[in-house]
């Protein structure tokens, strides 16, 4: 789930950090496979990897036509597109270390999100999949810019789906990342969607726990019954899961 939000792995050192900064672009956004190394240990990788398997099979796969094509925007370390089953595969991401860690016949662009309509075809995608990226972005009409770019590459009917922390249930540990930036809830995503032309189909405040490394099991058979029982994710979930339409005409 969270692909940015865990702290923990190897350390940033001084003579690490800042990174020499590509031309073009801003010191975080040139170092952004330094700061993710930072936070992810191997073994946070391998469970990461294992937890997103069956997060795919057990419930995003049924929001993916399986001759559709899918977007992973932010891509990080392609935990989604990995697992996720279509006919074509794609992901997004400044991230030089997202085309590394790409399953093989994943489509890769290291391409700034809000112009991501330069290099993917118009009207092309069937599900657009966002996790964790939008808390990232630098404030609301950087959000708009991007649901601008995927509302242009989206099918008429195609779907968005959103899953990042919900700043109103997270509380103050929502900045304990520094290069969280855009807190939103629920209702402020939804709004934003509206704003963009999109329609909401699903809304859910509380869908999974914050980080991957939150104190509840992670067998397979646990995670499954959690994503069966509405009753966990009230309890546990801090982050917001919002699926938006395309509309098949009009704006």
């Amino acid at each position: 789930m969270d692909r940015s939000a865990n702290q923990g792995g190897r350390d940033l050192t001084v003579a690490e950090w800042p990174p020499p900064t590509p031309p073009g672009r801003g010191t975080l956004e040139g170092g952004l496979d330094r700061l993710y190394a930072g936070r992810f240990s191997d073994r946070d990788r391998r469970e990461k990897l294992r937890l997103w398997e069956i997060l795919c099979r057990s419930f995003f796969d049924r929001y993916v036509p399986s001759e559709g094509a899918v977007l992973d925007v932010g891509a990080g370390y392609c935990d989604f597109v990995n697992h996720i089953r279509a006919a074509r595969r794609l992901a997004v991401d400044l991230n030089p270390d997202t085309a590394r860690a790409a399953a093989p016949g994943v489509e890769v662009h290291q391409h700034p999100l809000e112009r991501l309509d330069e290099v993917i075809e118009p009207d092309s995608i069937d599900l657009a999949f966002a996790s964790n990226v939008f808390e990232h972005l630098r404030g609301p009409d950087a959000l708009l810019q991007v649901l601008a770019a995927l509302k242009a590459v989206l099918k008429p009917g195609g779907r968005l789906m959103i899953m990042q922390p919900n700043a109103r249930l997270v509380g103050g540990s929502f900045w304990d990342f520094f290069d969280h930036t855009l807190p939103l809830s629920e209702k402020g995503m939804s709004e934003a969607l509206g704003f963009a032309g999109y329609e909401v189909v699903e809304c859910r405040a509380r869908f999974m726990p914050y980080t991957t490394k939150s104190r509840l099991p992670k067998a397979p058979s646990l995670v499954r019954l959690y994503l069966a029982l509405p009753p966990a994710q009230w309890a546990f979930g801090k982050q917001m899961l919002v699926v938006a339409r395309k509309p098949t005409s009009g704006a």
